[in-house]
Formats: C-alpha cells, sequence, structure tokens
C-alpha cells in the first residue's frame, strides 16, 4: 500500500499543529489491490474523522476544528450505496414511519443527525448531517460519477472523496470545487484501467517507486497494464 501526492511525491505525512492546515499535499491516493480495505480503513476512515472532529491522539494528519462540506463519491448510484453509504452509516433502517440508517458504520450512531434521501434511487442518502465535536454541524452528500461532471458543479467543498477511479473531467472539477477552501482530495482505488490520465497526475513518469521495482511489474500485470 502507498499514499501518493499530486506531482509525484510520496513523502511520509508530517504531524499536524492543531493550527495548520495539514499535509502539504492536498490531493492524496491510496493506489491498491482489491479487498485490502481501502474504502473502510483509509477513505471512509479519514472521513468519518473529518466530519465528526472525533481524532484520535495519534492522527498525523488534516485536522478540522469546525464543521466540514464533504462529498462522498463511487462509480455508481446503487454501488455507492451499499458500499460507501454502508461503510459510513450502516444499514438503512427504520424508527417508526422514519427512514434512517442504524448507525453501525464508521460514524457513530449519536452523531448522525437529519438524513434527506435521493430520489429515484431507493434507500440512496442525499446528503446527512453529522455533529461535530465542535457542536455545530457538517454534512456528507452521496455522488456517483454516472451522474456525470454537471453533479460536482457549483459548491466549495472541504473534502472530497473518490472511491474507485474518477473519470478525469471529475477530478478536474474536485480541484475546482476545493480551490478556495484549500481544501483536500482523497482518493483509493485500484488502477484497472492502468495508466490513466488520473493515475498520471500522481506518479508522472508513469513509473513506481524504485522501492517497488522487483513487484511492480506483478502489480502492475495483476490489474491489466503491462508497461
Amino acid at each position: 500500500m502507498e499514499f501518493f501526492a499530486a506531482g509525484g511525491h510520496h513523502e511520509r505525512l508530517p504531524s499536524c499543529p492543531e493550527d495548520c492546515d495539514g499535509t502539504p499535499h492536498r490531493d492524496r491516493l491510496m493506489l491498491a489491490a482489491n479487498r485490502v480495505g481501502k474504502t473502510e480503513s483509509v477513505g471512509g476512515f479519514e472521513v468519518a474523522l473529518h466530519a465528526t472532529g472525533r481524532y484520535p491522539d495519534w492522527w498525523p494528519g488534516l485536522r478540522f476544528n469546525r464543521p466540514v462540506e464533504i462529498w462522498a463519491s463511487g462509480k455508481k448510484n446503487e454501488t455507492t450505496r451499499d458500499i460507501i453509504q454502508a461503510k459510513l452509516f450502516g444499514a438503512v433502517s427504520w424508527r417508526g414511519r422514519e427512514k434512517t440508517v442504524a448507525g453501525t458504520g464508521l460514524i457513530p450512531a449519536e452523531d448522525i443527525g437529519a438524513i434527506a434521501w435521493k430520489r429515484g434511487v431507493p434507500d440512496f442518502i442525499d446528503t446527512a448531517k453529522i455533529r461535530h465535536r465542535s457542536g455545530l454541524w457538517s454534512s456528507i452528500g452521496l455522488k456517483s460519477y454516472e451522474q456525470g461532471r454537471g453533479a460536482f458543479e457549483g459548491t466549495e467543498k472541504d473534502i472530497i472523496w473518490f472511491d474507485e477511479e474518477p473519470p478525469a473531467e471529475v477530478y478536474v472539477e474536485a480541484g475546482i470545487r476545493t480551490m478556495t477552501t484549500r481544501g483536500h482530495v482523497l482518493l483509493t482505488f485500484t488502477p484497472l484501467e492502468g495508466m490513466s490520465a488520473v493515475v498520471l497526475e500522481f506518479i508522472p513518469s508513469g513509473a513506481l517507486p524504485d522501492r517497488f521495482e522487483e513487484f511492480g511489474d506483478n502489480v502492475l500485470r495483476a490489474v491489466g497494464y503491462e508497461r
């Protein structure tokens, strides 16, 4: 597993004092094989920390002392619901006549507030309010790439998380959404498209770092790319 920052740097993330803006790299990618825990242990975990402000003492990265605006996105509406939504919130459930979530995911049940549901996709969250430790409310919106670039236009965001590789135009739009907030873009995916435009943003040379050379070819071959 490896974190790559846009521009090809792969330094260790530094410790972050409470008043700093986090790591020096605002776009970060975890490029890894399937089924190794990217969604839950990396992307989902960091999103939950920022939304709630519940940072463990050992957390060395970006910290917010205020509520944040977040988008979490996957390839399709259904997979975003079944994977990202389930990891963050747990299963959909009912409280009397009110549809809600079980709160058995990465975000504690007591921190989950009002939920708005998408139209046209059963049991798919549009936005959820999350109680931040400041006492105010963060917001997490769920999106999918099949909604197109237009769905990612318009509003400023503090964090955008892409679970699975986004189309290049959607990734570019995320940079615009986080520009004025100096927000961060998180990506967690297996490079099934090979050395795509998005991957090359992080590995401009098209080659893995030297320390991966002895097994890099096997990794790339496993995802269908020959160099």
